[in-house]
């Protein structure tokens, strides 16, 4: 089939089924078995687009997804984007643990679990980082002790984005202390709905919990969740944050380009502009400095987004970029936080308020937007951390 033909195909399905209500702003399904899906056209969409395998279009048809070539996802994502349709499921399962099982897992843990994802019948978090190893992550410490069939595991993580939300985990665990820290580390799945979880929310300044202490009192894992061999998960792990970093970058597949709530075009910056700044009916910003600030984000919002697009067109399915990822994440985090700042500069004293009656609530969740922009240049890995990386990994610089 020709990409016209596709094309044309991917137009006529969209505009039947992607119902009013998932497009523009909403709520987008986690897959959490936790979260209700109040729209009912959130929940048809999803459905809809579960069936196609669209949910995750270039993943396998065998375990439920699209089975698209990279072009072809490509020009499903650019169709969405001409009706403002949203993403119909986001989340770590389709961002990070699905390819990684696509490369690691056995067919079984395929079978069981991919299906679960694309469907949005499921939610992950991340159990990597601890207390006493963030950066140096190869210093943890929680343990999973092996008892025949099954693993317990015995420790805390810390900063698990949606952990009280999330069905499932996939951990970072050492299985053997007396190796050097690198070599003993296996990378596992648990179940989060068991009593040996315990998830503390941690409130932000946002006045938000997207993070979590999470602690395991002899938590069980199944041998059969055992992803790779037994002290060999670091090489898994690293992976997998390279599936995060590209997903973080817009490789993974949204339509909505993730740039502190400014999307990838300038007409919702010129709606601003022109709401609380704009000198004429055009919307035009009397600081010249501050224009040239604004046009210059949109610039680097669009270029980036064509580099997404390039490099999505130059790599074939399971042939990430490795630690040139990190490049990506280092450009759209800041991009990210350069977006949620423009944008309550532009809305003044407007864009600064936590509660009141003067307050839009489209202003409020701005400010909240902002103070959580703060934490983008940390959280999946620090911008110096992946500074570091692309020096040494991706440049050949000496340490």
């Amino acid at each position: 089939m020709s990409n016209e033909t596709f094309r044309q195909e991917v137009k006529d399905w969209l505009a039947e089924n992607c119902p009013p209500g998932a497009r523009g702003d909403g709520q987008i399904p986690t897959g959490s078995t936790k979260i209700v899906l109040e729209d009912p056209d959130t929940k048809l969409w999803l459905k809809r687009m579960a069936e196609k395998g669209w949910t995750a279009p270039t993943w396998p048809t065998e375990y439920g997804g699209g089975g698209l070539s990279t072009e072809e996802a490509v020009i499903l994502l650019e169709e969405m984007q001409v009706i403002d349709a949203r993403a119909p499921l986001l989340g770590m399962g389709i961002r990070m643990i699905g390819p990684t099982l696509l490369e690691f897992g056995t067919d079984d843990q395929k079978q069981r679990h991919l299906p679960k994802i694309v469907r949005g019948e499921a939610a992950w978090c991340q159990g990597y980082s601890e207390p006493g190893a963030g950066s140096d992550l190869a210093s943890l410490r929680t343990r999973a002790e092996d008892q025949g069939d099954f693993f317990s595991i015995n420790g805390q993580k810390t900063w698990t984005s949606g952990a009280q939300y999330a069905d499932w985990m996939f951990a970072l665990v050492r299985t053997n202390p007396d190796v050097p820290k690198h070599e003993g580390i296996s990378f596992m799945l648990l179940d989060m709905d068991q009593p040996g979880i315990t998830t503390k929310p941690v409130q932000l300044i946002s006045g938000s919990s997207p993070f979590c202490e999470t602690f395991f009192d002899n938590a069980i894992a199944q041998k059969s969740d055992l992803i790779g061999k037994v002290n060999q998960g670091w090489s898994v792990g690293k992976r997998l944050l390279q599936y995060e970093r590209s997903g973080q970058g817009g490789l993974a597949g949204s339509p909505r380009l993730e740039t502190g709530g400014i999307r990838g075009d300038l007409s919702p910056m010129d709606s601003i502009a022109k709401q609380y700044v704009g000198e004429n009916d055009q919307g035009l910003i009397a600081d010249t400095d501050f224009r040239d600030e604004v046009i210059r984000h949109h610039m680097n919002s669009h270029s980036f987004k064509l580099t997404q697009k390039r490099v999505g067109e130059e790599n074939s399915f399971g042939k990430t970029l490795g630690e040139a990822t990190s490049i990506f994440k280092i450009f759209g985090s800041n991009l990210a936080r350069t977006g949620a700042e423009l944008k309550i500069r532009l809305m003044g004293t407007q864009g600064h308020g936590w509660e009141g009656e003067m307050f839009s609530d489209d202003e409020l969740e701005s400010t909240r937007t902002w103070l959580a922009s703060r934490s983008i240049t940390i959280y999946g890995g620090t911008n110096e951390v992946q500074n570091n990386i692309v020096a040494k990994r991706v440049l050949g610089l000496p340490d």
